[in-house]
């Protein structure tokens, strides 16, 4: 099993973490082979999508270590913990819950709080985060990330709500450690109409727009 530095590297490394939120679960597998197809391995099945934690470790137990997998809308450690058992290696949550980040270092994954504010970015990165979610992030646009990182340089940030195709590379052009997808990636016309071969092409585009954002090499972790 991965350690905590090699779970934040591999998310900051692939760039792109695919956030599935949905209405039901039975297309749950078919959208997380499609996304890793196009080469995003690192997935969030959110906890506001029915049966989430029971796909989880479906998928987990089905690819192993080929994804990387975690949960996100986790608002309470012992979700935290019901998501690490099931097989979620980092865990997201919308705001800043202490609890949650201490189970996930008690079991050694990675622990990503949601915040906002400078405050709250700080906050986050005393409590010990591995990576801090900017969330929403398109109330403040891709240059709050690089006012933020003037005084706070150390704090690795994952911005999530409003990170599209048009505004995926501002975000890491302004220091964005990794970006967190969802409907912009995860259609959910798309799951309905089931056409995944979209969900892999978009997946794609994502990753390209990322590597060609950071001068066409992956960044290591800061």
């Amino acid at each position: 099993m991965p350690d905590r530095e090699q779970i934040v590297k591999r998310i900051i490394d692939c760039g792109i973490t695919a956030v599935v939120r949905l209405s039901e679960s039975r297309r749950l597998l078919q959208v997380a082979e499609a996304i890793k197809e196009g080469g995003v391995d690192v997935i969030e099945f959110t906890m506001t999508t029915p049966n989430a934690l029971q796909i989880l470790e479906e998928c987990a137990s089905k690819y192993g270590e080929e994804v990387l997998w975690g949960a996100g809308t986790v608002l309470d450690a012992e979700t935290a913990r019901a998501a690490i058992l099931a097989g979620g290696q980092f865990i997201v949550s919308p705001t800043l819950d202490k609890a949650s980040i201490e189970m996930c270092h008690r079991y050694g994954k990675v622990a990503i709080p949601g915040t906002l504010t400078p405050n709250e970015i700080l906050a986050a990165q005393e409590a010990g985060a591995d990576l801090i979610k900017v969330f929403p992030a398109r109330v403040m646009g891709p240059r709050y990330l690089r006012d933020i990182l003037a005084p706070l340089p150390q704090v690795k940030l994952v911005p999530t709500g409003g990170v599209n195709l048009d505004t995926a590379a501002d975000f890491i052009k302004n220091g964005a450690a990794a970006l967190a997808v969802g409907s912009a990636l995860v259609s959910r016309q798309a799951v309905a109409d089931e056409n995944f071969a979209l969900l892999t092409e978009t997946a794609k585009r994502f990753i390209e727009i990322v590597k060609q954002a950071r001068g066409g090499q992956k960044l290591r972790p800061r």
